[in-house]
């Protein structure tokens, strides 16, 4: 696998190659200083593999993602700031790795890469999420980056069992936190693997993993148990569809 380099500081990159040595099947095939140099170098070497950082001079890592065209590397983003952690949630990275870079955080995130390319994820074009981009929906394996205040999650979509929508933001509810993401859960909705995720009424989303019982509930509905102790109702025309899917 082709893997190329981005980051503006000289032992910032010396620090990332060292880390790599031990992942043979990495092909470390360049190494670019700023976000001019790295569109130059992913149009010529066309990696599979991008270690990008954020903060560069000229262009940032978000503005050469965003100048991307056609099929785009897997992206890690290596930073040492992460009040950029809900940004990068929004271009679909495979990781987020806060400097000084742990080893165990690098081979975690380079398992996670072994496991999502498959062949048919090889050969799939993936666009950025700019405008007019067809965003990737996604799944129960994907991790998403949050930051609520002054913490960042990571957090495994499979591990959250309700989205609840709060005015213009929506409430993750996983163990270990309850941050909120500005978003809204119709934008939000389109984004998950509806096989995983449904949306049992105007105000929540569920991860049908996680239900423990079902009810039957007034004027035709249902009701949810959620693992953790949430109850969450299932309007009657949802509860429709949630039987045909469930096949009740």
């Amino acid at each position: 696998m082709k893997v190329l380099i981005v980051d503006d500081e000289r032992l910032a990159r010396n620090e990332l190659k060292r880390l790599l040595e031990p992942f043979d099947h990495l092909d470390i095939v360049g190494e670019a200083v700023n976000g001019e140099d790295a569109l130059d170098q992913i149009a010529d070497l066309q990696p599979d593999l991008l270690f990008l950082d954020i903060q560069m001079p000229g262009k940032n890592g978000f503005e050469v993602l965003a100048e991307l065209k056609g099929k785009v590397p897997e992206v890690i983003f290596t930073t040492a700031y992460d009040e950029y952690a809900l940004k990068a949630f929004e271009f679909n990275v495979l990781d987020y790795l806060l400097k000084p870079i742990e080893p165990s955080r690098l081979e975690a995130a380079i398992k996670r890469l072994e496991h999502d390319g498959s062949d048919e994820h090889e050969e799939s074009e993936k666009l950025t999420a700019g405008v007019g981009a067809q965003e990737k929906i996604l799944g129960e394996n994907d991790q998403v980056f949050i930051k609520d205040g002054e913490k960042c999650f990571f957090v495994k979509l499979g591990n959250v069992r309700l989205f609840e929508s709060i005015g213009n933001y929506v409430r993750l509810h996983f163990d270990g936190g309850k941050p909120m993401i500005l978003r809204s859960l119709n934008a939000l909705e389109d984004r998950l693997d509806p096989q995983v995720f449904f949306r049992a009424n105007r105000k929540h989303i569920v991860n049908l993993r996680t239900i423990e019982g079902i009810e039957p509930y007034f004027s035709g509905g249902l009701l949810l148990k959620l693992k953790g102790g949430d109850k969450i109702e299932v309007s009657r025309r949802q509860a429709i569809r949630f039987k045909e899917l469930m096949s009740l």
